[in-house]
């Protein structure tokens, strides 16, 4: 990829696993012809050379087409004064197949509001990458291992768009 722009984070040496025991399905999931490992992580290798991690490939929205990684957006609301926590996701969309929807946990004393949160990535995005939908949560699905569930976030967005 170019500088500056985002790809799969991919890996090929003496110390990567050569596939996965009796599961050559995973194992071409893993690696590809050339025996490059796929991390499934997106990177962004910078002026200076450095790869920094921008998100995973399993967080990426196609919005028409375009692929926009959640984490840009959630570092843009995060830039907001009030917001502590944001998860982006992908919202179905009968014309371009998905839409950003976001998932916002306010600040404790902070106020804003959905109208303002999305105003607020207007001025800081292209405008397919601005959340057409902003929920507010107090508190978040999560892992055993503390990680937010975004599948649990999406399947509430199923949820409400199904009800009337």
């Amino acid at each position: 990829m170019p500088v500056g722009e985002a790809g799969e984070v991919c890996f090929r040496g003496w110390c990567i696993t050569k596939g996965y025991f009796d599961d050559p399905e995973k194992t071409a999931e893993a690696l590809d012809e050339q025996n490059w490992f796929r991390t499934g992580d997106l990177g962004v290798i910078g002026e200076d050379g450095y790869l920094r991690l921008v998100g995973r490939i399993k967080e990426m929205i196609r919005v028409g087409g375009e692929n926009v990684a959640a984490a840009e957006i959630e570092s843009v609301l995060l830039q907001q004064h009030a917001v502590k926590q944001a998860v982006a996701v992908g919202m179905s969309d009968p014309r371009l197949a998905e839409v950003v929807a976001a998932f916002v946990e306010l600040k404790s004393g902070r106020q804003a509001t959905k109208e303002e949160l999305i105003d607020f990535c207007r001025q800081r995005l292209a405008s397919f990458k601005v959340p057409r939908r902003v929920e507010f949560v107090e508190q978040w699905p999560m892992t055993g291992a503390g990680k937010i569930q975004r599948y649990v976030l999406k399947e509430l967005l199923a949820e409400n768009a199904a009800s009337p």
